[in-house]
């Protein structure tokens, strides 16, 4: 059943009663939230906002609210209530200036929260890698090949994978800080048993279980630096606050293998766990600082604080309901395999994406091999190689308003006024190119040791840029083309590409030593190469494809209906306001004015009811 369709039943227009607390919850949403209503129509007509590229990725890395409601819609009417109990005085918002509101707490405290989230993804993505430092004296202590050690790699990007998918029920039930706090004390608690194994399959499992709640931080964190941003960041600098806050965990990979290296050459494999044990608690404590940021759960919290203050159940806000673990489930879990199995789009997008994430995690294995076993470089020396990739990822991040103006360059849609999402494939196939002309080059200057070491770093430079840019911008094309469903086309994105990186490095060891680096390395180059057309086709024919997609024309039809029932909302309460205009000017006259009031409202039949009668019938 199309949840817009029942919406519809659930609200009705059978009565005065139930068209008014339709049109206070359209009022209330306009009163909260009107910016970001005006952002979400604009991502469900397709469109960027032409100051602002990616703030079609921005609201979808913030998909709480809007899940929360469409939950609330699948659910019978029954455990929302009835309309009668929730009079319009009594409904519970964030006023213009709400101390509790997230945007407005100061700037220090917002900008002390985007710190610890950054820090606390970083502690977690920094933990994928650093552990490929370390795989030499694992190899040596545990009598295992490398291919066998890799697979440490391989259950900790499983381990994200599936706690994506589990973490965002969790967060819509409970909110965004229980959900951290909790998840990171288990995501601590979890290295402890890496720091002191005495198997390698005790670290193979117990790096799986760590990660699928270390995965809270990255499926949450984005959208909690959403939560906190104010109307004037949004507008003007949200692309570069998010682009800041990605630094984060676009580099968390290459630091791991820098820092581990040293780590291991001097105290040894399990110290790399300690450190990041260490890092963890830090991250922990800092999670505990900041408030919550998930607007249903404060509103939540403050209309039951109202209740107890006052005595009087009246209260209410549109958060106010019971979610269903079962429809949560729907939309969480289920609906981003649906959307990657039937969607050509995804197709097309999940086979590239996952393509250069995958061999960006296989560098983590060949980078060693082509340093440490064939130049001869120590473990910690070895890991400064990655030093190119990061270089090339903070271009990509630093360089938002360079990519800015190129998508804003592109033709405006007509209809919207903004560029259309297949202008953010400019930048998608600058990445696209950058990923193998840094690979090909890499692999035929990593060797001989005679080519100087500098040569093979530097186009590492192009392959970390192109590769950030493939992330941040094709993000952002499946948000902008997916409206309301993007969050999860991002997430079966995410789910894709994560096995391919767990699967891909397990590779490394053997292909490298069949082919040679320089070969191996060719091949790699040379499949990247092969998705350049994919950036390019929907350049070209993006539109006409997302034409005939069917949940994107249903988005579109949805769209159209939510337009025009809030404009008979608006229209409602625009005759009310006149017709409460009229009743006080003809009361100051020194009349009632009972019987037109009773006319306009209620019909003729309550035109010979005494006047206190008419009045309570209006109200």
């Amino acid at each position: 059943m199309d949840p817009e369709k029942g919406l519809g039943k659930d609200k009705g227009e059978s009565g005065p009663i139930e068209a008014r607390d339709m049109t206070s919850r359209e009022g209330s949403l306009e009163k909260e939230k009107s910016p970001r209503r005006r952002s979400c129509q604009s991502r469900a007509s397709n469109a960027s906002d032409d100051s602002d590229p990616l703030s079609p990725l921005e609201l979808a890395l913030s998909p709480g609210q809007e899940t929360f409601e469409e939950v609330a819609r699948i659910q019978t009417t029954t455990s929302i209530g009835s309309s009668a109990s929730r009079p319009p005085d009594f409904e519970v918002v964030f006023d213009e200036d709400d101390p509790e509101n997230p945007r407005n707490w100061p700037s220090w405290y917002r900008g002390l929260i985007v710190f610890s989230i950054s820090f606390t993804s970083w502690v977690v993505v920094f933990y994928s890698t650093s552990y490929s430092a370390a795989i030499p004296g694992l190899v040596e202590e545990f009598g295992v090949s490398t291919t066998v050690a890799t697979l440490g790699i391989t259950t900790y990007l499983l381990g994200l994978a599936a706690g994506s998918l589990l973490v965002a029920p969790v967060s819509e039930l409970y909110g965004r800080r229980p959900v951290y706090i909790g998840c990171m004390i288990c995501f601590t608690i979890l290295i402890i048993p890496c720091c002191v194994a005495t198997s390698l399959t005790e670290i193979i499992v117990v790096r799986f279980f760590g990660a699928m709640f270390g995965a809270c931080m990255v499926t949450n964190s984005a959208g909690t630096v959403v939560d906190i941003s104010t109307e004037q960041t949004r507008l003007l600098t949200s692309a570069m606050i998010l682009s800041l806050w990605s630094i984060a965990p676009l580099n968390g990979p290459v630091t791991g293998p820098v820092i581990g290296g040293f780590v291991y050459q001097y105290l040894g494999w399990r110290w790399d766990n300690w450190l990041v044990l260490i890092l963890a608690g830090v991250g922990t404590a800092t999670m505990l600082f900041p408030k919550e940021t998930y607007a249903p759960m404060i509103l939540k919290a403050k209309t039951a604080r109202l209740r107890k203050e006052t005595d009087d159940e009246r209260w209410w806000c549109r958060y106010d309901v019971k979610l269903s673990t079962a429809a949560l489930v729907k939309v969480s879990m289920l609906r981003p395999f649906a959307l990657s199995f039937t969607e050509p789009i995804l197709w097309f997008f999940n086979v590239w994406i996952s393509l250069i994430y995958g061999i960006l995690y296989l560098c983590f294995v060949a980078y060693p091999i082509v340093f440490s076993q064939h130049r001869g470089w120590s473990p910690g020396i070895s890991g400064l190689a990655f030093v190119g990739i990061g270089v090339g990822s903070m271009i990509a991040i630093l360089g938002e308003p360079f990519w800015r103006k190129i998508i804003n360059s592109h033709p405006k849609d007509p209809l919207t006024g903004r560029v259309p999402p297949e202008a953010t494939a400019r930048v998608m196939i600058i990445g696209s190119i950058l990923v193998p002309v840094g690979q090909l080059v890499f692999s035929w200057t990593c060797l001989p040791g005679t080519i100087h070491w500098a040569v093979p770093i530097a186009f590492g430079i192009p392959f970390g840029c192109g590769n950030a840019l493939s992330f941040i911008y094709g993000s952002n094309y499946l948000a902008g083309a997916y409206g309301i469903y993007a969050a999860s086309a991002l997430a079966g994105n995410a789910v894709t590409r994560s096995i391919f990186g767990a699967t891909l490095p397990l590779a490394g060891p053997s292909m490298y030593s069949t082919l040679s680096p320089q070969w191996a390395g060719t091949l790699l180059g040379l499949l990247e190469a092969a998705m350049i057309p994919i950036p390019l086709v929907f350049y070209r024919y993006g539109e006409r494809i997302r034409a005939k997609s069917p949940i994107i024309r249903q988005m579109r039809e949805d769209q159209e209906k939510n337009e025009l029932r809030a404009e008979k909302a608006q229209r409602r309460k625009a005759r009310r306001a006149e017709n409460a205009g009229k009743s006080t000017s003809v009361k100051v006259g020194g009349k009632t004015g009972a019987e037109d009031l009773e006319k306009g409202v209620a019909g003729p039949s309550a035109a010979d009811a005494p006047p206190a009668a008419k009045d309570e019938t209006t109200v």
